[in-house]
């Protein structure tokens, strides 16, 4: 590269005499690189501090001012220790600083090539630093062995540093972690001992000031709970405070995340771990406000509010600065970045290009603020390197704000400050629209239906009010115009009608709508795209509620802490003065609908992939049977006496007890109980413990599945127990037993490999629980070896086969190849081989590990099973019949591709029909359905 030959512009000396000092000191430079050098000395104490320092240097490193300098000048320095190391990277930060300044300060390199090499340097120092102190404690032995790069440690790069954004006198904020994984459970506290001292004396390493000067002011607060954790933490630990305490400036602070130095394997792990906690939720519209706030507050603390003023304006947070411009973009990543990885952009610019491409930000704008970003930054940095500070002030003196235009190449400074208020005016506009309220926007053209539909909200509760109707009428417009252009507009305002009907009041909702973009979205996409949940909201419209609190969009609690809050609501409906069983029965509903609608948005939006839904709506399941079982016995109890004998459990059967159901999915399930030698109970009405079981059994579906003022929970079906229909609702563990191992079928044993103990109520119930399960694994090795278990099973094929065609041409659960049969297949698996596998999945990987399947079919049935249960859960999701890609529309159908990786519907016909033939191909080789076959196994 010729620099001389790139040099753009040069600085105006402000100070002649240093300028004419630096013409001195490098007389033999050419005419362009010593003006630039002069102009750099006269403007900048600081650089011409360094150009002293560095002057043989200099004249030959600008000839090489874009071949890998920081790789260049921190060449080698890994092979030095600790006390070795600081005055090297100190040279080197020297050097970095004034061939980036000058680079800068003439326009060879570009905004981001400056940012970059400053932040290149900050990654290879603190990599440096780390590997040099963790040597060291490797040589005193306090170390444990580990085979994880670097120790396990990581640096996590944050803000500027994480986005490649470094101003140029910047600090750096970093959180050091490690991988506790690395190390054996007898090596933690000895491991976390070491890797703190490291991370202690790598930050003194860049940080402290000495006769060399610093390399990087090093901040290590970002940490979680830094008042009282230590400077380097354990990944999990981390993790773990995220998931539980995590706030929304921490999601924030995340957007920009990046591991720089150490471990870079386990920090990009890391990163993946915690992507649940960053981008699973959407601000709600407190949140929202929340942020406007503390942008005032932040002017208000710093004094920066009023009039724009020039002299002594602060860059970054005054008005139309850095961080407005930050702050807008962050917002709505945050907002859009958990349906769309897309928008996960760490640098400003990038990110605001990928939000203007995906239409958050109209195009223009984009680029406009990421034009007046540069400028903002290019201000910031002669700032800042005037003597090296780190301040996004400028000058308040005439003098200093003459030296910054002068540096900017601008002799006139009335004309230089000029521009600029109009630069800060203009950002100050474009980013406060989007808190300020906008006018409402024409409305655009609709049906006779349409209009019909809307012209009697007016007289909906939740538009009585002025605010709301005044909300409401800025947000109509994009509403409407957004249902307008579904597949079917009046079946989606209508659905949208439904709820808006019900709704008691509108300002809050309405509010939300209007500063988060995204939930507008939201309503759309499930009124135009998503029938089934349209339908599902219609009857259930108070799971709004549920989207106005804070945690709609966080993490998945998992189904323990989900059980002792229903448990908690329920105890607390039951006791309140207004409570009691029927009122628990309604909390358990009102508590199961949101959770259900939850579970339903985030699979809408991208934000859960069907796997985990499939979990997720068996976590709600087993929550709502646990902890309504012990209400049902104490209601039973109270008239008729306490459990008798040891108690009962409640096994779940099928895809409950698979641990895998859809959004229509209903409930199979067996209630098994021991007596023990109890005769009757010692109630006030004693009943036989059969009576009192099946009173218990029958309590519990009607809890269940009793329609009650706010809906069902669930359509519960008992017909797996033993003898089906005709058999007593409750059963005994001894009659149980009896049945499986003498009377029951190959269907019956095939059910029972996916049978799980979910609840259970009595004196010994946990106890009992175990027994079931050891009698089911008991079952499975004595049964599993008859012979009959693969005629049965092509039997079972055949019969199902003739009794039910696939439910149209996108059928995933019935039918050769599809996923009831390719169930079927894994149960035989878990059947023949004894093994305790209840999940389809781990099934298979049974009939794997058992010799009974090879290993590429089992691959082939994986990817086929993963590919149907997509197509299944999504189909479940948006339509509560068959599909019909006709009616879903243009949005249902993208959904559709979108769960199963498909371009488009040919091309989703072709994978489901290759599918379904190669994975009927495989379970006909083990049990091929013909007519004959059709009486056998089922009956």
């Amino acid at each position: 590269m010729d620099f001389s030959a790139a040099i753009r512009r040069s600085p105006i000396p402000h100070d002649r005499q240093r300028a004419g000092d630096a013409r001195g000191l490098f007389g033999g430079m050419d005419q362009p690189s010593l003006e630039l050098v002069a102009g750099a000395a006269g403007c900048s104490p600081y650089l011409w501090s360094l150009m002293q320092k560095e002057a043989e240097w200099l004249p030959d490193a600008l000839s090489g001012a874009d071949q890998d300098l920081v790789g260049r000048e921190t060449d080698g320095l890994g092979e030095l220790d600790a006390a070795e190391l600081a005055p090297a990277l100190r040279r080197a930060k020297r050097r970095v600083a004034l061939l980036a300044g000058l680079a800068d300060l003439g326009g060879v390199w570009s905004l981001a090539q400056v940012t970059g090499a400053l932040t290149e340097l900050a990654d290879r120092a603190t990599d440096l630093a780390l590997r040099a102190h963790l040597r060291q404690e490797i040589a005193r032995g306090k170390l444990p062995d580990t085979d994880a790069d670097a120790g396990g440690i990581f640096a996590m790069a944050m803000g500027k540093m994480g986005a490649a954004e470094l101003n140029y006198s910047s600090d750096i904020d970093l959180i050091v972690l490690y991988d506790d994984a690395a190390y054996d459970e007898a090596d933690q506290h000895e491991a976390r001992a070491s890797l703190i001292r490291a991370t202690r004396k790598a930050a003194a390493t860049l940080s402290d000031n000495t006769e060399h000067g610093y390399v990087f002011r090093t901040d290590l607060r970002l940490r979680p709970d830094a008042a009282v954790t230590p400077v380097c933490l354990s990944a999990s630990a981390a993790l773990s405070y995220y998931e539980a305490e995590g706030r929304t400036w921490e999601r924030a602070a995340y957007i920009k995340a990046r591991p720089c130095a150490g471990d870079i394997k386990a920090g990009e792990q890391f990163l993946t771990d915690l992507r649940p906690f960053v981008w699973r939720r959407h601000l709600d519209f407190a949140a929202i406000q929340d942020a406007h706030d503390m942008r005032l507050r932040i002017r208000d603390h710093k004094g920066l509010g009023g009039k724009l003023s020039i002299p002594g304006h602060n860059m970054k947070l005054g008005q139309g600065g850095i961080r407005e411009i930050e702050f807008f973009t962050q917002t709505r990543q945050l907002i859009a970045g958990g349906r769309d990885p897309d928008l996960r952009r760490r640098g400003t610019v990038e990110a605001l290009e990928a939000l203007a491409e995906k239409g958050w930000v109209p195009a223009d704008i984009a680029e406009e603020l990421a034009e007046h970003y540069r400028a903002h930054r290019d201000i910031e940095h002669r700032i800042q390197m005037v003597n090296d500070a780190q301040t996004h002030e400028l000058p308040k003196d005439e003098d200093g704000l003459e030296n910054i235009a002068l540096m900017m190449g601008e002799a006139d400074l009335s004309r230089w400050s000029d521009r600029l208020r109009e630069r800060l005016e203009r950002v100050e506009t474009l980013t406060n629209a989007f808190f300020a309220p906008s006018e409402a926007a024409p409305l655009p053209e609709i049906s006779e239906a349409s209009q019909k539909i809307i012209d009697g909200w007016d007289a909906y509760s939740a538009l009585r009010s002025t605010r709301a109707q005044q909300i409401f009428r800025r947000i109509k417009p994009e509403l409407i115009g957004r249902m307008n252009r579904a597949a079917h507009p009046e079946e989606a305002l209508s659905r949208f009608d439904g709820f808006l009907q019900r709704l008691p009041g509108g300002v809050q909702l309405f509010s939300l709508f209007e500063a988060n973009p995204s939930l507008i979205d939201l309503i759309v996409d499930i009124c135009a795209t998503a029938p089934g949940l349209a339908a599902y909201l219609g009857r259930h419209p108070e799971v709004l509620d549920a989207v106005l609190g804070g945690s709609f969009f966080a993490p998945w609690p998992g189904g323990e802490a989900l059980t002792d809050t229903l448990s908690r609501r329920l105890r607390q409906r039951m006791t309140a003065r207004d409570g009691g069983y029927e009122q628990a029965l309604d909390e358990a509903r009102r508590w199961a609908h949101e959770w259900q609608f939850r579970i339903g948005v985030h699979h809408l939006r991208g934000l859960s992939d069907a796997a985990q839904v499939g979990r997720e709506y068996a976590d709600i399941a087993d929550a709502a049977i646990t902890a309504l079982l012990p209400l049902v016995s104490e209601q039973i109890a109270e008239k008729h006496g306490a459990p008798p004998g040891r108690g009962a459990v409640v096994l779940g059967m099928g895809s409950l007890g698979a641990q895998r159901l859809n959004a229509a999915s209903d409930l199979d399930l067996i209630v098994i109980y021991d007596a023990a030698d109890a005769e009757e109970t010692d109630g006030r009405k004693p009943l036989a413990p059969r009576a009192w079981y099946s009173r218990l059994t029958q309590s519990l579906i009607t809890a269940l599945s009793a329609q009650t003022a706010n809906g069902r929970l669930y359509e519960v079906d008992m017909r797996l127990r033993p003898s089906g229909r005709q058999g007593p609702v409750a059963t005994s563990l001894q009659s149980f037993t009896s049945y499986q191992m003498d009377e029951a079928w190959t269907w019956e044993h095939l059910a029972l490999t996916r049978a799980r103990v979910i609840a259970g109520c009595g004196a010994d119930a946990v106890a009992l629980g175990d027994e079931v399960e050891a009698a089911r694994l008991d079952v499975l090795q004595r049964r599993g070896s008859d012979d009959r278990v693969i005629p049965d099973l092509a039997g079972m094929r055949a019969r199902i086969f003739a009794a039910k065609a696939p439910d149209g041409a996108w059928e995933a659960k019935t039918g050769r190849g599809r996923l009831q049969d390719i169930e079927l297949l894994a149960q035989s698996f878990a059947l023949r081989g004894a093994d305790p596998a209840r999940r389809m999945t781990a099934q298979l990987r049974a009939g794997a590990r058992h010799d009974l399947l090879s290993k590429d079919d089992m691959e082939t049935l994986l990817t086929a099973d993963r590919f149907l249960w997509r197509l299944q859960a999504a189909g479940r999701l948006i339509s509560e019949k068959a599909l019909d890609m006709d009616r879903l529309g243009a949005g249902g159908q993208e959904f559709l591709l979108r769960e199963t990786a498909t371009e488009d519907l040919d091309a989703l016909a072709a994978r489901l029909a290759e599918t379904i033939a190669e994975a009927g191909r495989i379970v006909d080789l083990f049990a091929p359905a013909s007519p004959d076959d059709a009486g056998r196994g089922t009956d």
